[in-house]
C-alpha cells in the first residue's frame, strides 16, 4: 500500500522499541498532517541530539557532556557504586531519588543465546574503577532473568578478593501486588528474603 520515502517512514517508526506497524502508520500519518510544526521539530530535536549527546566516558550514561552530570555532581557519594544494565535503568533508579551514588553501565547483561559475553560488556571497565580503590560498595542492580543473574555471578566472582562490599537489590514481593497475582518464583524468593518487622 506504502512506497518510497512513507514506506521508508514507517519501517523506521516500526523498528523502534514499542511501535509496530499500525503504531508506526498513526504516527506518521500524525507527523506527516503536521508538517510544518511538529514534523520540524522533531527533525530538528533528532539532529540535535545525535549531535550533541554522546556516551559518558566515567559511567555509560547518555548526556551532551562528558562526563556526565550524574558524575560531576560532588554532592553524590562516590564510595557506592550502583551496576546496571542499560541507561535505562539508570534513567529508573535516578526516577526514584533513593540513590545518591555513582552509576556503571554495563551496556546489557551476560547472553550466550544472544552471543554476548564479558567482552561485549563494560566489566573491564568496572573493574578497573573498583581497584581505583574510592568505591567501598557495589550494588548490582541487574534484572531477576537467568541472563541478569548469570552476570551478578559473574561480577561477583570477578570482585572476589577486591576491598569491596557487595550488594544487590531486594526480590520478592511488589509495593501494592497482591500474592495471588504474583508468580511462584517471586513468592519464593520474597519469602526466602523475608526480613524482620
Amino acid at each position: 500500500m506504502f512506497d518510497g520515502p512513507l514506506d521508508t517512514l514507517i519501517r523506521q517508526l516500526a523498528s523502534l522499541p514499542g511501535l509496530g506497524g499500525r503504531s508506526a502508520k498513526r504516527i506518521a500519518l500524525h507527523l506527516l498532517s503536521a508538517k510544518g510544526t511538529k514534523l520540524d521539530s522533531l527533525i530538528k530535536a533528532l539532529t540535535e541530539a545525535s549531535k550533541s549527546i554522546n556516551t559518558c566516558g566515567t559511567c555509560g550514561n547518555l548526556d551532551s557532556s562528558d562526563p556526565c552530570r550524574v558524575c560531576r555532581d560532588p554532592s553524590r557519594d562516590k564510595t557506592i557504586l550502583c551496576v546496571i544494565a542499560g541507561v535505562a535503568d539508570l534513567w529508573a533508579v535516578e526516577r526514584t531519588g533513593a540513590f545518591r551514588g555513582q552509576y556503571h553501565v554495563l551496556g546489557g547483561v551476560l547472553s550466550a543465546l544472544d552471543g554476548v559475553g564479558p567482552d561485549q560488556l563494560t566489566i573491564n571497565e568496572l573493574l578497573q574503577r573498583l581497584r581505583g580503590g574510592e568505591v567501598k560498595e557495589v550494588v548490582i542492580a541487574l534484572s531477576a532473568t537467568v541472563d541478569g543473574q548469570s552476570t551478578a555471578h559473574y561480577l561477583m566472582d570477578h570482585m572476589d578478593g577486591m576491598n569491596v562490599h557487595v550488594t544487590r537489590l531486594a526480590h520478592g514481593v511488589p509495593i501494592g501486588g497482591a500474592l495471588e497475582f504474583l508468580d511462584d518464583g517471586t513468592i519464593a524468593t520474597a519469602m526466602k528474603s523475608r526480613a524482620s518487622l
